[in-house]
């Protein structure tokens, strides 16, 4: 591999030329990296942020509470500088290297809107939550079933074997559960329930026919894989595993492209546009700004893949205008930026168990068990709300009620230390959000960044179908959680605004009709084949399971019909 942030300018065009250009270092980007080089093409990855080198860059990953100066709390300036930053759950003392500061990358909130971004190689895929639900046909089909957004133009049985290629890589823990609405994959090992959690499974299942507790499914490993090594349940996952007990890219799909030597990584570099070639209908590279020493570079591609976060691709993709595509690279049908999506976490409840005194659980489990759809699906019909949503759930129980001890040190210390608890349990409303042509992002006319680039704008929303599954996703778990015997319980709603679930969605949708929508069933520009989208960007519903892993789905299989159609002199 070589790193490259020097100038490059007079190297000439020959020099800065590549078989594929990947735009984005993170969860998507480092897939489409890995792919691509293990096919035998020269890559450039361009990543506007740092190297992170796994292991090497995780300074906090060994760290106790007590090493952090503040205990891992942020300091109340630190706080108050970052409005935006400080809703985020995974920003704290021990993380805060990882996410982009406030003022770091301005953009303009039409209405209220949290961007939490993260800028290095790796991306976001170095914090992220790790839950990898496959999606099926009642998410493929819901648009068309209901005529509402851009019908999907691929299916359930178009992407299955390809979660199976990723999860095979990725290593995913998990049961075949066998249920419908999250179909079963290559699973390692499943993290146990703990007692309460297995009781509560219970409870639900008997007097609720079709809801299912399952152990959630995630990219924590529990057995050694691809030469990486077990999740030890230290659960510092976001700080950076230098065990490679989790997935991101910096342990897994980067290392893989490296070892190639086909891939050149270009670090600290902004992407300003696409360079779009109106004679050859093609694009032909992407114009770089260099983000340290501002100085501009062009590089060159038979292929080009933006996987920049939804976000900053769509951003790239608007910015990249030419006489043949004014309103942006691709923008044939006004679709680009528009339906931007996020799932809605607003709704949350905790309570408390008076059971299993006796018992308690070894470890501490990285993720939380998974309760899949059960609204208008298999029977049930909701007259609030169309789709559905889906709950987290967590069962646990404190230990060491120091507060009440009347000396800080000693016997008497040491004792409460002893001393457990009552369970309690929490639960985490994940609802889908419909697409909404007008929840959208522009770029500023009149404002640009540091580098010299338009101001993104964001003016999206929650609307009536998103409210209503709230107030929904807050009653059923009232009643499941009395049903299996808890009590204080607790609900609430946020009232988060849309960016909180970090999981932005839509903006450069796929989509069958070239009218309505921005790429097609291979991920590709209706318009200009040779580009391509597999981020967050090209969704076109969000269904109500984490996204991640469909996204790593649909990079491998893009890219490996890019590659075919490379061969065949098609792009």
């Amino acid at each position: 591999m070589s790193v490259e942030s020097v100038n490059v300018n007079g190297k000439g065009i020959k020099q800065n030329t590549f078989d594929a250009i990947v735009i984005g270092a993170g969860m998507s980007g480092g897939w489409a990296a890995k792919e691509f080089c293990e096919k035998g093409l020269k890559t450039l990855v361009l990543e506007r942020g740092r190297n992170v080198e796994h292991i090497k860059d995780y300074p906090t990953a060994n760290k106790e509470d007590w090493e952090f100066e503040h205990r891992r709390q942020l300091p109340h300036n630190v706080r108050s500088e970052n409005p935006i930053l400080d809703r985020c759950y995974a920003w704290d003392e021990s993380t805060e290297h990882f996410f982009v500061k406030d003022n770091e990358h301005p953009y303009i909130q039409k209405k209220p809107f949290s961007w939490v971004k993260g800028y290095q190689v790796g991306g976001k895929s170095l914090m992220w939550a790790r839950m990898t639900q496959r999606w099926s046909d009642l998410d493929f089909e819901a648009n068309a079933k209901e005529g509402i957004g851009s019908d999907w133009p691929i299916r359930y049985k178009d992407i299955a074997p390809w979660y199976s290629y990723v999860e095979k890589f990725v290593g995913i823990s998990g049961n075949k559960d066998g249920l419908s609405q999250i179909p079963d994959g290559e699973f390692l090992p499943p993290l146990e329930m703990n007692c309460l959690e297995k009781h509560f499974k219970k409870t639900i299942e008997e007097k609720y026919p079709g809801r299912n507790l399952v152990t959630g499914r995630c990219a924590n490993l529990t057995q050694a894989h691809n030469g990486r090594n077990q999740c030890q349940n230290r659960t510092k996952c976001r700080r950076g595993c230098p065990l490679g007990g989790y997935f991101s890219a910096n342990s897994s799909t980067m290392p893989a492209a490296i070892a190639t030597g086909n891939l050149t990584l270009r670090p600290f570099s902004v992407v300003h546009s696409v360079i779009y070639d109106e004679t050859k209908n093609r694009a032909t590279g992407v114009r770089v700004i260099d983000s340290e020493t501002k100085e501009t570079f062009e590089y060159y591609a038979r292929v080009i893949f933006v996987n920049a976060s939804t976000i900053n691709t769509t951003l790239v993709l608007l910015n990249s205008t030419s006489n043949r595509f004014p309103n942006g690279l691709g923008n044939d049908s006004d679709a680009l930026g528009r339906y931007l999506m996020d799932h809605n976490y607003r709704a949350r409840l905790s309570a408390e168990h008076d059971g299993f005194t006796d018992q308690y659980y070894y470890g501490r489990k990285p993720t939380s068990c998974y309760l899949p759809r059960f609204r208008n699906f298999n029977g049930d019909k909701q007259d609030s709300f169309i789709r559905g949503y889906a709950y987290s759930l967590g069962a646990s129980r404190s230990r060491g009620n120091v507060q009440e001890s009347d000396e800080p040190i000693g016997a008497d210390y040491k004792e409460k230390l002893t001393q457990v608890g009552p369970w309690r349990v929490g639960l985490t409303g994940m609802g889908e959000c419909l697409p909404y042509a007008d929840n959208r992002i522009t770029l500023s006319k009149d404002q640009t960044d540091q580098w010299g680039m338009p101001l993104i704008e964001i003016d999206a929303e929650f609307k009536e179908n998103e409210e209503a599954m709230v107030e929904d996703i807050l009653d059923q778990g009232e009643e499941m959680l009395d049903a299996a015997g808890f009590k204080d319980i607790q609900k609430s709603d946020s009232k988060n605004h849309m960016g909180l679930g970090i999981h932005e969605m839509g903006t450069a949708r796929m989509g069958k009709d070239p009218k309505n929508s921005v790429l097609n069933g291979n991920n590709q520009l209706h318009a200009v084949k040779n580009v391509f989208v597999t981020d967050g960007a090209s969704m076109a519903s969000t269904a109500c399971q984490n996204p991640s892993i469909t996204y790593m789905a649909l990079t491998a299989r893009a890219t490996d019909f890019a590659v075919s159609e490379m061969n065949k002199g098609n792009l």
